[in-house]
């Protein structure tokens, strides 16, 4: 009996280590599938999830801006906006599990039917989520950015769910989009796009970009007033090169700015070829956000333009301000000052803040052609055009109207006051010399313009 007695010690101390065994396991096992800053599950957590049975996507919905709103919070209470917004997410999804991939971008899964209606969902719960965050009291405004992709798609250049997910989130950022399924055409072939990189620089040089003009319609004068120059690149060996994958590849390794300089001198230099041949327009070039926090790009333009007596306008995305509002803000006034027209691009199709459109000094909003494509068939999108034609002339703003391809799409801007057009029924993008042409016919039928 007595050595029974002395042999429990020895078993309640072997069953206290394995219990402790067991407790680090599951403390090891919990810390490989959550985030550490956050709680919420992590990266292994969510491919786990989308490795599962049925028709499953995976979604991932990144934080605007999220490294300035973090500046200006700070660590602890970014990372309790996540769990806040985590939360939410997973309640707006039926109580779906929602991860942290890293930064301020969060992942869940869920089954959909198909892309059309995962996008839809993606879409609809970045609306859904965007009501302010609560913290220490005071409102935090966000607004998120959705990308989607199908779990068991095979893509042998980008196996990982998750990865194309990422992939569309970048695509959905690159067009504008609240929200995008992943696009294996439109991403192409990597390392073919990586030794492109290399050669946009030498395209210039070698004559293999050209500018393409797209006139825009002046409904008062019923005449061309201005076009719009965009970059065509035609390659000696692939061909055409889509202007979404040159100019966001040139975006993205720093080479918009060479890029942004040669079309502002081709197009300065076809602009006194157009006036010498009697016709006085005003030329838009497209300029990137990155570029409005470029000072020394700024006094390139300014230089430029003064020395050339140029008439440009710089169409730029109302997003275009949001990384550093400050500069941005004091460039564009720069330009305006030396009376460079400024235009924000494609109105509708990003965050659409108020607040820029009553800071930034503009002469022109340009309506997204997403709205008016279905003008004739949606009366919301038709409510939603006038009040912004109304609200930017309340401003002193022109607006110009994209996409538009009908006679009766035109006729309704006629008359709820429009400015300008720009579209197919008007005119295609088309080299100057096409352009010169052109302009010297008719311009548009105006009596299937006046039709109602």
């Amino acid at each position: 009996m007595r050595r029974v007695f002395a042999f429990l010690p020895r078993l309640f101390a072997g069953e206290s280590v394995r219990t402790h065994l067991r407790d680090r396991e599951a403390r090891l096992a919990h810390m490989a599938l959550h985030d550490q800053e956050t709680g919420l599950g992590n990266r292994l957590s969510l491919e786990r999830l989308a490795s599962g049975p049925g028709r499953t996507y995976v979604i991932l919905l990144c934080v605007d801006r999220f490294e300035v709103v973090r500046n200006a919070i700070g660590y602890d209470s970014m990372a309790r906006l996540l769990v806040t917004l985590g939360h939410r997410l997973s309640a707006l999804s039926g109580g779906a599990p929602v991860a942290r991939i890293g930064g301020g971008t969060l992942g869940l899964v869920f089954s959909s039917d198909s892309d059309g209606s995962a996008v839809a969902l993606a879409a609809g719960l970045c609306e859904a989520a965007h009501a302010p965050v609560i913290l220490n009291g005071a409102p935090v405004d966000i607004a998120l950015t959705a990308g989607v992709a199908r779990a068991g798609e095979l893509n042998q250049s980008v196996p990982s769910p998750v990865d194309r997910a990422s992939i569309a989130l970048d695509q959905a950022r690159a067009t504008r989009r609240r929200a995008a399924a992943f696009d294996a055409d439109r991403y192409g072939d990597p390392a073919g796009n990586l030794s492109l990189v290399s050669e946009i620089m030498a395209a210039m040089d070698n004559n293999e970009l050209v500018l393409a003009y797209q006139p825009k319609y002046d409904f008062r004068t019923e005449r061309i007033s201005g076009v719009e120059a965009l970059m065509r690149w035609t390659h000696p060996r692939r061909g055409c090169v889509s202007p979404d994958l040159f100019v966001g590849m040139a975006e993205e390794t720093g080479h918009i700015r060479p890029l942004t300089e040669w079309v502002i001198r081709r197009a300065i230099a076809d602009q006194k070829i157009l006036a010498a041949a009697g016709h006085a327009l005003t030329v838009s070039v497209n300029v990137s956000g990155r570029l409005l926090s470029d000072e020394s790009f700024a006094e390139f333009a300014l230089a430029e333009v003064a020395a050339s007596a140029a008439d440009l306008c710089f169409e730029i995305t109302e997003t275009a301000v949001m990384d550093n509002p400050e500069l941005a803000l004091r460039i564009i006034a720069r330009f305006a000052e030396a009376g460079i027209a400024v235009s924000l691009d494609d109105y509708g199709a990003g965050l659409s803040s108020l607040t820029y459109l009553k800071q930034i000094r503009a002469d022109e909003l340009k309506i997204d052609k997403s709205f008016i494509l279905g003008l004739d068939q949606s009366s919301r999108d038709a409510l939603l055009v006038k009040s912004t034609i109304d609200l930017a002339h309340s401003l002193g703003l022109k607006v110009t109207a994209e996409g538009v391809e009908t006679p009766t799409a035109l006729a309704l801007l006629r008359g709820m006051g429009c400015d300008l057009a720009q579209g197919y029924l008007i005119g295609r993008p088309v080299p100057l010399a096409a352009l010169t042409e052109q302009l010297a016919g008719p311009t548009v039928d105006t009596s299937l313009a006046r039709q109602a």
